[in-house]
């Protein structure tokens, strides 16, 4: 979705778990992906703000896309050098692949309205990263625990996509802003409830490294 109204909030969240990795010269468990479709996102809403003309989207997705990019490279340092290739090639190819595509779509097909298809990717791929949360959800729900659910990513989650949604509904009027914004902040209360219900109790083990790059 697109990244916030207050972005400090919400694209440097992960900054403190990519200082971690730096300190412990380690991945540990901690997947790529967040960091690749945190550019991958970033690019399209930055794509669909210019093409629509509308400063508020394309500035703050920026900031998203330098920041995603230098968390990609600072987690790919201490990925074990015999893994790089295989852990990394999917990644390039998706990022790449998107950007690649989004260009075409805005300035080389004969496409009478390219803001519109882009803003639909844009808006298709955030229905796809929400099935990430689905299964945090899930999970709090099982192990009835909410020990993977950070509390502040949370907080700020809600109200990212609360100010989003209210600036796109009344001010943007635009469906593919505030619509998968209201989406977000229904996923975000709901981790906000588990939170508040379940505490951190035991929390499921985490994946092994290789399910997760």
């Amino acid at each position: 979705m697109p990244h916030c109204a207050i972005p400090n909030h919400t694209i440097l969240q992960p900054m403190p778990t990519i200082n971690q990795i730096a300190k412990d010269k380690s991945i540990g468990s901690l997947p790529l992906l967040p960091y690749t479709t945190m550019i991958a996102s970033s690019f399209l809403w930055v794509a669909y703000g210019v093409l629509k003309s509308e400063s508020k989207i394309w500035s703050t997705n920026i900031l998203g896309m330098v920041l995603g990019t230098y968390y990609f490279t600072q987690y790919i340092k201490w990925i074990p050098k015999k893994m790089i290739p295989d852990a990394t090639r999917d990644h390039y190819r998706g990022i790449t692949g998107i950007i690649l595509a989004t260009l075409a779509i805005a300035y080389v097909l004969p496409i009478q309205d390219p803001s519109t298809v882009v803003g639909n990717i844009a808006v298709l791929f955030c229905m796809i990263l929400f099935g990430s949360p689905l299964i945090v959800l899930r999970s709090a729900i099982r192990d009835r625990s909410a020990k993977s659910l950070p509390l502040p990513f949370t907080i700020a989650t809600i109200i990212n996509c609360f100010l989003w949604s209210v600036l796109g509904w009344f001010d943007m009027n635009d469906v593919n802003v505030y619509f998968p914004n209201l989406v977000g902040l229904s996923f975000g209360l709901c981790q906000l409830i588990l939170k508040l219900v379940f505490g951190d109790g035991v929390a499921a083990p985490e994946n092994r490294l290789d399910s997760l790059l």
